[in-house]
């Protein structure tokens, strides 16, 4: 692989999954911050690589065929980036599926909700006690179920790291956003730490 990867990101969770992920590969990259925070990701050029004006997307100049491929949303292009390089995702059909359920766990519940309660809690330009409570308990009960999953685990799918974990580390650092004490999810808080030490991951979550 020399061609570097073109990566579309921002400084968010779900930006972050993709420079983990390609840290975590040893994947040459080139980054091109799209600043949410300026709209930059309406603009008619972010728009042609992605319709939906979401970071991250990333565009494979050696994609399938040789040629260039362009892939959004972060779990998919964790699920490519996983197939391309056969990392961080098991061949096994059993393994791979434990992996892509705890993926789309992430997908579905902890982005969501997670997302949710950073609105209401830092964004909203009103309190809204009825959408703080939702969210905030729902989140609560998110966390209960990865302390759960992770009771005598070091990882979220099969005994090994995979792209669920890289796809749920960015919202639990977000924790103090959330208002969530870790200590109150001791397996949490243990998988979060080792997963924290990984120097490869601690490059991708440290985008410039």
């Amino acid at each position: 692989m020399t061609a570097p990867i073109e990566c579309y990101t921002w400084k968010t969770s779900n930006g972050r999954k993709i420079t983990i992920m390609l840290e975590e590969c040893g994947i040459p990259y080139n980054l091109h911050p799209i600043n949410i925070g300026e709209d930059d990701q309406f603009t008619p050029e972010f728009i042609a690589i992605n319709p939906n004006s979401k970071i991250p997307a990333i565009i494979d100049p050696d994609g399938p065929g040789g040629k260039p491929y362009t892939v959004f949303e972060s779990g998919a292009i964790l699920m490519y980036l996983a197939e391309k390089t056969g990392k961080f995702m098991p061949t096994d059909m059993a393994k791979r599926y434990e992996v892509i359920q705890w993926l789309m766990f992430q997908m579905g519940g902890i982005g969501p909700i997670f997302g949710q309660v950073h609105h209401f809690k830092r964004a909203a330009k009103e309190k809204v006690p009825y959408g703080i409570e939702r969210y905030g308990k729902e989140c609560l009960r998110l966390y209960g179920v990865l302390n759960s999953r992770l009771e005598g685990r070091d990882y979220l799918a099969n005994d090994e790291v995979s792209i669920a974990d890289f796809a749920t580390l960015p919202w639990v650092f977000r924790h103090e956003w959330q208002e969530v004490d870790l200590n109150q999810f001791p397996n949490v808080k243990r998988w979060y730490d080792a997963m924290m030490a990984r120097p490869a991951l601690s490059r991708g979550m440290e985008l410039p």
